[in-house]
């Protein structure tokens, strides 16, 4: 049975809301404490840790490929630390999955992993699994106190649910993002949690538009360019949170880009969030 199998839909209007970096203040934390310093442990690069943790955090945090899947933020490093550092046993085959796989979880790359025909490929899929359930553990373990919504994300929240379906759509482990909005009455204001083991975010946007909604009243909420990314694939609009103005970014959701898409109205104030997200990531 699929998650979609229990939706119903009740209004026009979905909005589809990205977890980390924009409804919840854990993206950067969870990228310091847990996905790079795991890398770093799986791969035996301690040698190089401090630069090297320097650049997973460009990539994932600062730049135009902020947000992406964790998989491909994986062989992206990888693949420079090959260059760079020392031979990643591999890295191609990692490369290849990454790039070429319809789903990208951890039962997706264990099924790879399970099919490999040569060693090299099934010995760096197996640590890729490793890597990414000890970053789930490490997650587990972090202060509470730093996993927070941001300031008027809640509100956001509320005020979409009051004219909209709200499909929280992220490339995040379920259950902790199931957790994380749980435990600070989030979800009340989500009809359906689309996480990791759901496929892409495209592709969660896509199976959510064979619910008969008008793509001009479809509206995709995220932090990141694959965020946007999935939006134009489905033809739908954009709205960012943009990177250290995330209340700011709330407020005018709330105030202003809600109202634009309720009114029809809303290509053209698009145009310019999606121009201020560029500068903002420096794209």
């Amino acid at each position: 049975m699929s998650i979609f199998d229990s939706f119903v839909r009740k209004h026009d209007y979905l909005v589809c809301v990205d977890s980390d970096g924009c409804v919840m203040d854990t993206m950067n934390c969870k990228h310091f404490h847990c996905f790079g310093p795991c890398m770093v442990t799986e791969w035996g690069l301690e040698a190089w840790k401090e630069e090297i943790l320097d650049r997973w955090n460009v990539i994932n945090l600062f730049s135009m490929t902020r947000g992406i899947n964790r998989f491909k933020g994986l062989a992206m490093a990888l693949g420079e630390i090959n260059e760079k550092y020392k031979p990643i046993t591999g890295i191609a085959a990692l490369q290849h999955w990454a790039d070429t796989a319809p789903a990208l979880s951890n039962d997706a790359v264990a099924k790879a992993a399970a099919d490999a025909q040569d060693a090299d490929t099934k010995l760096v899929l197996e640590k890729a699994l490793s890597w990414s359930k000890a970053v789930n553990a490490a997650i587990v373990e972090l202060d509470e106190a730093l996993k927070v919504p941001y300031d008027g994300a809640k509100e956001g929240l509320a005020a979409a649910h009051e004219f909209a379906d709200v499909a929280m759509v992220s490339s995040a482990n379920r259950d902790a993002v199931e957790e994380e909005w749980g435990k600070f009455g989030l979800l009340k204001h989500t009809d359906i949690v689309l996480a990791q083991d759901v496929g892409s975010k495209a592709a969660c946007i896509r199976e959510m538009m064979k619910f008969g909604y008008d793509p001009s009243k479809v509206l995709m909420i995220g932090d990141a360019p694959g965020d946007c990314d999935a939006a134009e694939k489905n033809g739908v609009h954009y709205y960012p949170i943009l990177v250290n103005h995330e209340k700011d970014s709330w407020d005018e959701a709330i105030a202003v880009a809600f109202c634009k898409l309720q009114s029809g109205d809303y290509a053209a104030y698009g145009a310019q969030k999606k121009q201020e997200f560029l500068r903002n990531l420096g794209g």
